[in-house]
């Protein structure tokens, strides 16, 4: 694939991302919305895995990373949803991910950062600061919004990273998706079990529609990190904060004023100005 494709399919990785994530937050259950994700997850990664090639063994440390994070990520995800806006959760948690990732990609592969570069990070911090504060953006938001971030940057590299080892994209996203599949309905089964005939009837199709949207914006994102620089790649699919804070406007009915609008703007501003240099 030429890098204009893949750069293609992050951008639609980044409208997948918006679309499920709004799904979790107009949920009456999140927590079950979010196992329903991951259980068509689980069935996708138990269908591909047969007929694939297993990940590489020097992948297996990064699969294990992303697994873990992965599912600190949930956690977070769900708990930022309940005690904050979708247009003031989503933006900071995708902002901020890319400047970490620039932090990363430095510390682990020293890629230096040019003046461009820092006046990239410095927008995105700015936009950041500006959603941290008014109606929406309580503390307890912007706290776990922020923990968010860090987890969305974690489970982005380690994942970039193990998709290269791994030799395999699909091979190491089907197991990725059995590992955390299992885990989540693992949990549900022995603390929500009286609770899941009652959601599957109700929301049950919503939850599994937003998993298949999950699992094939995650595919885009690894097709592009297995060979284009994670900084960017990163960075173009945090552009979803557009899609998200326009869903969580005129979907889920939250206010989105001429502050929210300058603070977005910085914010996607920082992250093409990121993508473009980088």
């Amino acid at each position: 694939m030429t890098p204009a494709l893949l750069y293609g399919l992050v951008i639609l990785s980044a409208i997948a991302h918006a679309i499920w994530n709004a799904l979790v937050k107009s949920a009456g259950d999140r927590v079950l919305t979010m196992v329903a994700i991951r259980t068509a997850g689980l069935v996708l990664g138990l269908a591909v895995l047969p007929f694939v090639d297993w990940p590489a063994p020097e992948s297996w440390k990064w699969l294990a990373l992303t697994s873990c994070v992965m599912f600190a990520y949930y956690a977070l995800l769900i708990r930022s949803y309940g005690v904050g806006d979708m247009s003031v959760v989503y933006p900071l948690a995708r902002g901020l991910a890319p400047v970490l990732m620039t932090i990363a990609a430095f510390l682990a592969i020293g890629e230096a950062l040019g003046t461009g570069q820092m006046v990239a990070v410095g927008l995105i911090s700015l936009g950041i600061m500006a959603l941290s504060v008014g109606v929406g953006a309580s503390r307890p938001a912007v706290g776990f919004a922020l923990a968010t971030g860090v987890s969305v940057a974690a489970y982005s590299f380690f994942g970039g990273m193990g998709v290269r080892a791994a030799g395999t994209v699909l091979g190491f996203q089907a197991c990725l998706e059995v590992i955390t599949g299992l885990g989540m309905v693992g949990y549900a089964l022995v603390t929500r079990r009286a609770q899941l005939p009652a959601y599957v009837h109700r929301h049950g199709a919503v939850g599994l529609l937003a998993g298949v949207i999950s699992v094939l914006g995650f595919l885009a994102f690894l097709l592009a990190a297995r060979s284009l620089p994670l900084g960017p790649v990163v960075a173009l699919r945090a552009t979803s904060v557009i899609f998200g804070a326009v869903l969580g406007t005129l979907v889920l009915k939250e206010g989105f004023g001429l502050r929210r609008m300058a603070a977005s703007a910085l914010v996607v501003g920082g992250i093409a100005l990121l993508a473009l240099l980088r």
